[in-house]
């Protein structure tokens, strides 16, 4: 009885107050305010140019390692096991849907998934001397953990929030998540550049920040399991929970796309540049170390300075979007990320300042370019079709988000060069720019029956 006493608890299909609908979108906002440390301390700044690290003092005397007897160049470990981690979470992903979906308790699973995420992450404490292979599988672990959780995370948003506050209470997630992101770092930056004062090696100091971050994101997850509540569904058809079902439901959905081609056509411009920001973003900081011969201090306040200009950069982008245009506005960003990239490329080493010029630039595009492109994308999806097209649109974008990673480690595997592993990431901003320039927008919106802005 005691069981389903507390079942009844957190399921329910009663009508909820006002006061307990705020409670729980500020319960949801701490799941972003968790995890996003891993994120920003983890996979952007310290767990790339540690684990290169790793990997090369394990390195035979031409520079490669030999897991499971494959010849890999030790700089390419750790794009090769990010591209691992995406393509797990996306066979994984269409699974532990299809239970969600049919259970109605995302709950147990959003838990599941955070704390073996977490847990893989608090590992990373023990990575020293030649475990790089340690490293690589609590990378590929939480990594794939973290996309997981963050499908089950956002498929509550529309339980918790209406279509007129949906908006808002998005935001203040994306927030949320940026804010904890920058505090931690700036923590972090505190231990890495005083570790001689805190009586720690600069080793330690390392995974002491990779570690607290899993300690993070376990601690605050506690927050929104305890304000989340499921609610019951309709009993689903026997199909509807075996392991295929969340297949069967995208493939379905990306064949009523074939009926609306300039949404499809939106949707693979979307995944081919969006593939090269996200790349850009996680390869960023071995670039810095192991090319530019930067420091862990100048990689951190670089991070930050991206994390605190993201914020106004997509605000200043929405402006531009009401002037210009959403599409002309991240066709303009495109081109700009392919500026990035090729001063990237040009940038001399040890040089700090000009890194953080670099930086201060993906800062102001990074934020704008991926909202204004699922804003445009909304006015793509026909009415009535909201859930199952943007669940496309997200599986479809980590789906496809290993092959940067891949390209860039390919390019380093092949020459040796972080410079041409960099600037073969241009092809991914080039081709996005051409597929969506090819778009004619206005057409889409209103084939997708949809009334169309006077500015888009």
């Amino acid at each position: 009885m005691g069981a389903e006493t507390t079942d009844l608890a957190d399921r329910t299909d009663q009508p909820v107050g006002a006061a307990d609908r705020a409670r729980e979108q500020r319960g949801w906002y701490f799941y972003d305010f968790a995890c996003s440390v891993y994120s920003t301390s983890v996979l952007t700044v310290f767990l790339g140019p540690y684990l290169t690290a790793l990997a090369k003092s394990a390195a035979d005397s031409d520079g490669f390692v030999h897991p499971l007897g494959i010849a890999v160049r030790a700089g390419s470990l750790f794009a090769y096991a990010v591209s691992a981690s995406v393509i797990l979470a996306v066979v994984l992903m269409p699974i532990v849907g299809a239970a969600a979906d049919r259970g109605g308790r995302k709950k147990p699973l959003l838990a599941a998934a955070a704390y073996t995420g977490a847990t893989a992450t608090a590992g990373m404490f023990f990575l020293d001397g030649h475990r790089y292979l340690l490293g690589a599988a609590l990378l590929i672990v939480a990594n794939a953990s973290l996309s997981v959780s963050m499908v089950l995370y956002n498929a509550y948003l529309p339980q918790i929030a209406g279509p007129e506050e949906r908006d808002r209470v998005s935001s203040r997630g994306w927030a949320f998540g940026y804010t904890s992101g920058a505090g931690v770092l700036v923590l972090n930056l505190v231990l890495y550049a005083g570790h001689d004062r805190f009586g720690v090696s600069e080793s330690t100091a390392v995974r002491i920040c990779l570690a607290s971050a899993g300690i993070w994101w376990g601690a605050f997850t506690l927050v929104p399991l305890k304000r989340l509540r499921d609610r019951r569904v309709a009993p689903a058809p026997a199909a509807a929970g075996k392991v295929g079902a969340g297949w069967r439901q995208l493939i379905a959905t990306l064949r009523d796309m074939r009926a609306r081609p300039l949404t499809l056509a939106f949707l693979l411009a979307y995944l081919i540049y969006n593939d090269g920001v996200q790349t850009v973003i996680s390869q960023a900081s071995v670039y810095g170390s192991e090319e530019l011969g930067l420091d862990q201090d100048t990689l951190i306040v670089a991070v930050l300075l991206v994390q605190v200009l993201a914020v106004g950069g997509a605000l200043g982008m929405g402006r531009l979007a009401r002037t210009y245009g959403a599409k002309r506005t991240i066709l303009g960003s495109l081109a700009v990320w392919t500026v990035i990239l090729a001063a990237g490329f040009f940038l001399p080493a040890h040089e700090p300042a000009l890194f953080f010029v670099l930086a201060g630039a993906i800062g102001t595009v990074l934020g704008g370019s991926q909202a204004l492109s699922r804003s445009l994308f909304s006015h793509l999806v026909p009415s009535g079709k909201e859930a199952e097209y943007f669940s496309a649109y997200e599986m479809s974008d980590r789906g496809l988000s290993w092959l940067g990673p891949l390209v860039f480690g390919l390019a380093y595997q092949l020459t040796g060069s972080y410079r041409d592993a960099i600037i073969s990431l241009v092809v991914f901003f080039a081709a996005g720019f051409v597929l969506l320039a090819r778009v004619p927008v206005r057409a889409a919106v209103a084939a997708a029956g949809n009334p169309v802005p006077a500015r888009i």
